[in-house]
């Protein structure tokens, strides 16, 4: 298999001294795509230096911006993405090479509880994993792991659907998932990063949040829709049995309520319906 290894990096100078080294002895026959995404810093320079091949922008776009740009360019048969600042070791690539061997499609480094950046990211980053396995039915061990190798041909159909900042590997995980392409988890243990993050827990907040979002409705949207339908269902009717005991009249909340549960209930049909044609592949 020809192997293209991507790694997009914002300012990640000294994460690269690290990695790129490393990435020579172990696949030395890889194409080596560094995604300069605006950097300010010398990251081009460093890429450039150990051999990578720099794609550069000239403002920063974000990191799943980098990730498309890297795999249009990418030549490989196989991608590989891990991040450039140092977190993640390229002794663990054969490990995730070995299972698109064996047969998958997809393979991620899964993160165990001590690679998780702090407590609060691995306290979300497991409930993002236990509501992930519940919409796929399938075992997800790390939804949000950076560290992944796919097959080109199966993980160009999604780039349409990833987003430009955080949270592509949710996206093409789901996506994988949603096409019956199979996914494979491999434990790997991962270093302190080097440098500053880029994500914010105030100002990425509201992003994880539409993470969750995400994951249903590329999924399965009715997998959200039916319950939230089902609750307001719930509540119209408990409404209009307390109203018509102590009242023995019909309100308008239960109306509204009632209605809201129908309305949703179709919001979720429709959504499920475009997801299908999201997903279809012409022959």
């Amino acid at each position: 298999m020809r192997v293209s290894i991507i790694l997009p990096a914002k300012n990640e100078a000294d994460g690269l001294r690290k990695t790129l080294p490393g990435l020579r002895v172990v696949v030395p026959q890889a194409e080596v795509i560094v995604v300069d995404d605006g950097s300010t810093d010398e990251t081009a320079a460093v890429a450039a230096e150990h051999g990578a091949r720099v794609l550069s922008s000239p403002y920063p776009m974000g990191n799943g911006a980098a990730i498309k740009r890297g795999a249009r360019a990418a030549a490989g048969d196989v991608l590989v993405f891990m991040d450039a600042d140092g977190q993640h070791d390229a002794a663990d690539i054969p490990k995730l090479l070995e299972r698109l061997e064996a047969g998958y499609d997809m393979a991620v480094g899964a993160r165990g509880a001590g690679g998780q950046a702090n407590r609060s990211r691995g306290f979300a980053n497991a409930f993002y994993n236990h509501v992930a396995s519940w919409m796929t039915g399938h075992k997800v061990a790390d939804l949000t792991s950076g560290f992944r190798a796919v097959r080109a041909e199966r993980f160009r159909e999604f780039l349409h659907l990833l987003p430009n900042g955080f949270s592509y590997p949710t996206t093409s995980t789901m996506a994988f998932f949603r096409s019956a392409y199979p996914v494979a988890y491999v434990p790997i243990d991962v270093a302190k990063r080097i440098g500053r993050s880029h994500i914010r827990p105030l100002r990425d907040g509201a992003r994880f949040l539409v993470i969750i979002l995400r994951i249903a409705t590329l999924y399965s949207p009715l997998k959200l829709f039916a319950p939230a339908s089902f609750l307001f269902g719930a509540m119209g009717l408990a409404y209009y049995a307390w109203t018509y005991a102590t009242q023995e009249r019909f309100t308008n909340m239960s109306a509204l309520l009632l209605s809201a549960s129908v309305i949703i209930f179709l919001i979720g049909l429709v959504s499920e319906q475009i997801t299908a044609l999201t997903y279809r592949r012409d022959p």
